[in-house]
């Protein structure tokens, strides 16, 4: 008689959750990172330098606040309106934090290592997962992974801007969003998390005609925060 197929031993079961961490994080990564391609070519067509531009995704590395600053600048707005708005767009980051501290267990120079890293895509392949351990491991291959491919290609972008002309014609304004799309659908599975971005996209799309850049942002991760906070139903 044929018993059942025994289990992978427990060394194994992790390393495969290892490696399939490393696998998709490194995937986003790619598929983030290269855009900085785009941002390069926009930030010198907008009338800033080469050092400027690179300046910008070493310090900043928060793809909405660069082109939004540099939107700003390339329509004749002042220095100090553009990074407003480039800060504005990146307070939504804090929301990230307050979600990833408890997560990642960091204290003192690895957490503020860590802050640097905490973006859209970081935070969705670590918030996905349940063991710490594997957690930090998706953070950090996604941030570490975005960081340098992104300046990397800003570089890249920035030198070559003017042969690559507006980065819309190669459709690489829409690979940001595919991506960070793919990262959110697995989460929809739970009709909680369905109304809240439904909820979320319906406040931000109402708020694009009537508010500055980064209100929307902002009010569509209100509406997230104030769902995760309300007691579901049959909770203890």
């Amino acid at each position: 008689m044929t018993g059942a197929p025994l289990p992978p031993p427990p060394g194994e079961s992790v390393t495969a959750e290892r490696r399939a961490v490393v696998r998709d994080s490194l995937g986003v990564a790619l598929a983030t990172g290269t855009y900085g391609v785009s941002f390069g070519a926009v930030s010198v067509a907008s009338g800033l330098s080469v050092a400027q531009t690179c300046a910008l995704s070493l310090v900043m590395f928060t793809g909405a606040s660069q082109f939004a600053l540099v939107g700003v600048v390339a329509s004749g707005g002042a220095p100090v309106s553009a990074a407003a708005t480039a800060w504005l767009l990146g307070t939504r980051n804090t929301l990230y934090g307050l979600r990833l501290g408890p997560l990642l267990g960091w204290r003192g120079r690895r957490r503020a290592l860590g802050a640097h890293l905490v973006i859209d895509e970081s935070t969705a392949m670590s918030v996905t997962r349940g063991d710490p351990s594997l957690a930090r491991l998706g953070f950090l291959v996604t941030g570490g992974g975005i960081f340098v491919l992104w300046n990397l290609f800003t570089l890249l972008g920035a030198v070559g801007g003017t042969v690559l002309g507006d980065p819309r014609t190669y459709g690489l304004d829409a690979a940001v969003g595919a991506a960070f799309l793919a990262l959110l659908w697995p989460r929809l599975a739970d009709p909680v998390h369905r109304v809240a971005a439904l909820l979320a996209a319906a406040v931000a799309l109402g708020l694009v005609p009537v508010t500055a850049a980064g209100v929307p942002v902002l009010a569509a991760g209100g509406v997230a925060l104030l769902m995760g906070l309300l007691p579901r139903r049959g909770a203890p």
